[in-house]
């Protein structure tokens, strides 16, 4: 799927990561060049090993590149020092990940705004309006004196949801957003994230392995061995079944 320019909210061109050397070496990505589309749900799936997670922290400025550039709107992130690094993280991407990472020191409204406790800086009134908005249709508006311990699995994924789109942010990546929760909650948690999506334009990169999680989304970018090896929109689980079976018999 060729996206423009001006659509695009992140991107990597022509990617590799290998980890080790000489003899040891193992190419965790090779020659990846992929787009994340403005307002779009995105889903990259794969086997395991496939280079997914690598793909998503190097995006993310999680991890390093071994060549090729990283691209956040039209920053290179490729080259950025460990602080600004952390700066760009933390005002233009989001988080949700399968174990939650919530404080439990903080009760839920504290976890919601540490994106702004951690930038030094408090909510401007634009921006309060939006978290009380996300706050009320996450269902969260009794809970926020409760600290983690004290909610659902599902409860605390949707904090952790409310979290990542306090600020707004470019982009919010997913890791295996639903791993630690049951098929109903996960219905819950991948139906905001679609909302997110549609009702707000949010970009979402989910990075997963269910079938059912990835029909939720708006594109499917499938990996086998470090690269793309297929890239289409929204499918069922079904079809996203057969093709992923196939990339295992391929393999």
């Amino acid at each position: 799927m060729q996206t423009s320019e001006t659509s695009v909210v992140a991107r990597v061109d022509n990617l590799s990561k290998s980890y080790g050397s000489g003899a040891n070496v193992v190419s965790a990505l090779t020659s990846v060049s992929l787009g994340i589309n403005a307002g779009e749900f995105t889903a990259i799936m794969g086997p395991s090993g496939s280079g997914k997670s690598t793909l998503m922290h190097i995006m993310a400025g999680l991890d390093t590149v071994t060549s090729g550039h990283v691209f956040v709107g039209d920053t290179d992130i490729t080259s950025l020092g460990d602080s600004d690094l952390t700066i760009l993280r933390r005002r233009r991407v989001g988080f949700v990940f399968q174990s939650f990472n919530l404080v439990p020191t903080l009760n839920i409204e504290g976890n919601i705004l540490l994106p702004f406790e951690l930038d030094g800086r408090r909510p401007t009134t634009q921006e309060r309006a939006w978290i009380d908005q996300l706050i009320e249709s996450l269902g969260l508006r009794d809970r926020l004196t409760h600290r983690p311990h004290e909610l659902s699995g599902g409860q605390q994924q949707r904090v952790a949801i409310a979290r990542a789109l306090a600020t707004r942010p470019d982009l919010v990546f997913a890791d295996e957003p639903t791993g630690n929760l049951d098929s109903r909650t996960s219905r819950e948690v991948l139906t905001l994230l679609q909302a997110a999506s549609r009702e707000y334009g949010q970009s979402i990169a989910m990075v997963t392995h269910d079938p059912i999680a990835a029909s939720y989304a708006d594109r499917i970018v499938f990996l086998a061995d470090g690269r793309v090896v297929d890239d289409r929109t929204r499918s069922t689980p079904e079809e996203i079944s057969t093709f992923m079976l196939s990339m295992e018999r391929a393999s």
